[in-house]
């Protein structure tokens, strides 16, 4: 095909594309039966010339032209008449109603945005065929629907016309959405241009696959933003975004698919899936408009399914950035045992591959650093909102701690300076993975393993187990954004959450902590005595010591924070099932770390209890220990000082060794400061009152109280 007829084709094409967008703008905003008759008019007969230029090209003769002309105007003729049915009826009955006269109103809208959707695909499918057979491509002899679907969809011809006619769509209906679901209408379009399977060309896939996912990083970023800031969510946006993550979560299966092993029907499958999401949605615009339903707050399973379907994307799309971006490393590296034999092997099979692609992609460096994006721009914005400037500087060392020891130095500086050194020992210390489980045990490492317990000791003993669980660890960027933290509200509603709350060590934490313990005991055991020829010890086919680490923190832990919804948030310290924090947890409560309040007198008056409704771990018994010691300390506690934000007196601090020295030194634990008031709620005791007057401690900033959500009454929409 010579230049002049690819630009023909392409121009053709492009007006196709905005026609077909016309088309949804009037699909939109049809109200009667003529109008919408209109559209499917205009829709088939989109359909009926597309159709004819099909059956030309797949077989390109003077017969075949005469047999498509006959076929599209025998169409084209067709659909006239159900048009011209509904002019006569309507003319019909204006002459006999006169002045009483209203236009039949479409009775069944739903079943008329599904008709359009349907032809709109049709239309774009047998486009993406025509057009790639126009090309001078050659038609799949083989595969049947499957392999047509692949052709016709994972195309040019179909893929960068399709998001032209979406983006035009949305502009065109920009008046009947509200701002939130436009933007993210058009960022799905955006990101439909950005399709690998497009063109086999190195260059444009690793150009589409990174900045594919820079955009889907986006939308995910401004939607769990968005979510934060309007708790109430209308019905139909909650229902879209739901539709539109779990697309997502296919759409980048399908990419791996077709990256690893060259099928790109799944990823075309998701392409038309999404393309119908979109378009259903958007051919009834008065829905996004409707009154807001109930907090999503109180609504578990549309929250599950949120993350769950957001991480499935991720996971995918973190597979997909290993195998472009470090092909050496990740292709093929993924262990894929036969799914073949009997059942119970075919299981055993399944498990292995699937645990194993979860733990590799999870601990992954363009994974890590994708999740580190996202939830890092989420702890950026709660570094807005903090009233704290000990908690902002603490959260920015997060920031800094996890850039640096999860994803630079394991995965660029050490692997470039030591490209020899065993996974997870490339970081002296504390990048040692939580103590141990990046290799197997052996003596050469007990230093490293011994130092780096020594550090976790020594600071949680000075500071605090904060030190790890709320700096150094991995974890607390994904629980301390602004959208997850809001989840604290299910350490109360949900029913496991609530078996946990308080900070007495219940039987099920025993138990949860004591399964912890006794497992990192017996595999560091069995992994030494492995490496020393005394055991033969493995558990799929892995180290022991490397297994738990692996179940642990690459899968148990992100089960469990898709499962937040009814577990709870921060269930890694609620529940006590990391063995490095509940060390840490034990340190801390011999050091000096701990809660205290300026005065108790105002904790004994106060009646918000703002305090244990801010805690993300749920430790809902602080104000009793407040009111009668004036302080607290738990080996839950992690140190986040959302309490001391919460607080609307300014009545609350945190203590650790810092203050102690202060003490030894004859100086006060903090500066003195005015103790704040929150309109409507301050303690029933007189302003001048010496309770008051002896609450004189506190940070020294221009403070004002956080709205807080308890799962019982409506949030404040921000």
């Amino acid at each position: 095909m010579n230049g002049i007829e690819l630009g023909l084709l392409t121009a053709i094409a492009m007006v196709m594309a905005l026609f077909d967008a016309v088309i949804v703008k009037w699909g939109a905003e049809a109200r009667t039966r003529t109008s919408a008759g209109v559209v499917l008019f205009l829709a088939f007969m989109m359909i009926a010339m597309i159709f004819g230029a099909f059956l030309y090209f797949s077989s390109p003769s003077s017969s075949s032209l005469v047999e498509a002309l006959w076929v599209s105007s025998a169409a084209m003729s067709l659909s006239v008449f159900p048009l011209v049915y509904l002019f006569v009826r309507e003319a019909a009955r204006q002459m006999r109603e006169g002045a009483t006269f209203a236009p039949a109103r479409i009775e069944h809208r739903r079943w008329f945005g599904l008709t359009v959707v349907a032809s709109l695909v049709l239309n774009e499918f047998l486009m993406g065929v025509t057009f790639q057979l126009a090309s001078g491509l050659s038609a799949p002899a083989t595969g049947g629907a499957v392999s047509w679907i692949a052709f016709a969809v994972n195309s040019p011809w179909f893929l960068f016309p399709m998001s032209i006619e979406m983006i035009a769509a949305a502009i065109l209906l920009r008046s009947h959405l509200p701002s939130g679901i436009r933007i993210i209408m058009i960022a799905q379009s955006t990101l439909m241009v950005l399709a690998p399977p497009v063109s086999q060309n190195p260059n444009w896939v690793w150009f589409s696959t990174v900045l594919g996912s820079a955009v889907m990083i986006g939308i995910v970023i401004y939607l769990m933003e968005y979510i934060y800031r309007h708790r109430q969510l209308v019905p139909a946006f909650s229902s879209y975004v739901l539709a539109l993550m779990g697309v997502f979560g296919i759409m980048m299966a399908g990419l791996y698919v077709w990256l690893v092993y060259g099928e790109g029907f799944v990823f075309a499958v998701a392409v038309l899936l999404e393309m119908s999401i979109f378009f259903e949605a958007i051919l009834a615009p008065d829905r996004f408009g409707e009154a807001p339903a109930a907090p999503w707050q109180l609504r578990p399973n549309w929250a599950f399914g949120l993350l769950a379907f957001i991480f499935v994307a991720e996971l995918f799309m973190g597979a997909a950035l290993d195998v472009v971006l470090l092909p050496g490393a990740y292709l093929g590296a993924f262990p894929t045992l036969p799914l073949a034999g009997g059942s119970a092997t075919l299981l055993y099979n399944a498990f292995y591959n699937g645990f194993w692609f979860l733990a590799g992609v999870s601990g992954s460096t363009w994974f890590l650093g994708m999740m580190g994006i996202e939830m890092g721009a989420l702890v950026v914005f709660k570094i807005r909102e903090s009233i704290s400037r000990e908690n902002k500087i603490r959260m920015a060392l997060m920031l800094g701690s996890y850039a640096i020891f999860a994803t630079f130095f394991p995965s660029v500086y050490y692997s470039n300076l030591f490209p020899n050194a065993l996974s997870g020992t490339q970081v002296p210390v504390l990048g040692w993975s939580m103590g141990l489980g990046s290799a197997p045990i052996v003596p050469s490492l007990f230093l490293v393993i011994f130092l780096t317990y020594i550090i976790f000791a020594v600071t949680a003993v000075l500071f605090g187990r904060r030190v790890v669980c709320s700096v150094f660890c991995t974890a607390p960027v994904m629980y301390q954004g602004t959208t997850i933290d809001t989840m604290k509200s299910f350490n109360r509603s949900s029913g496991i959450g609530h078996k946990y709350l308080g900070s007495r060590l219940s039987s099920l934490y025993s138990a949860t902590a004591g399964v912890t313990m006794a497992a990192l005991v017996g595999v560091s055991f069995a992994s030494y005595f492995d490496q020393q020829g005394i055991l033969n010890v493995s558990i799929l086919g892995q180290d022991p010591s490397v297994f738990l680490f692996d179940l642990s923190f690459s899968v148990g832990w992100y089960i469990l924070f898709v499962t937040i919804p009814y577990v709870g948030n921060y269930n890694c310290v609620t529940m006590g099932w990391c063995y490095t924090g509940l060390i840490s947890g034990a340190f801390q409560k011999l050091g000096f770390f701990k809660l205290k309040v300026r005065s108790k007198e105002v904790c004994r008056t106060c009646t918000t209890v703002d305090c244990t409704k801010g805690c993300p771990v749920g430790l809902v018994d602080m104000p009793g220990h407040f009111r009668t010691k004036g302080e607290f300390r738990s080996t839950k506690c992690c140190g986040v000082g959302e309490c001391v934000e919460a607080c609307p007196y300014g009545n609350l601090y945190i203590s650790d060794v810092r203050h102690w020295v202060r003490r030894r030194l004859g100086r006060p634990e903090v500066s003195p400061t005015a103790t704040r008031r929150m309109a409507g709620t301050a303690p029933s005791i007189s302003a001048t009152s010496p309770a008051l007057r002896s609450a004189s401690t506190g940070p020294p900033y221009g403070l004002r109280p956080l709205p807080m959500f308890d799962g019982r009454s409506p949030p404040l929409d921000r």
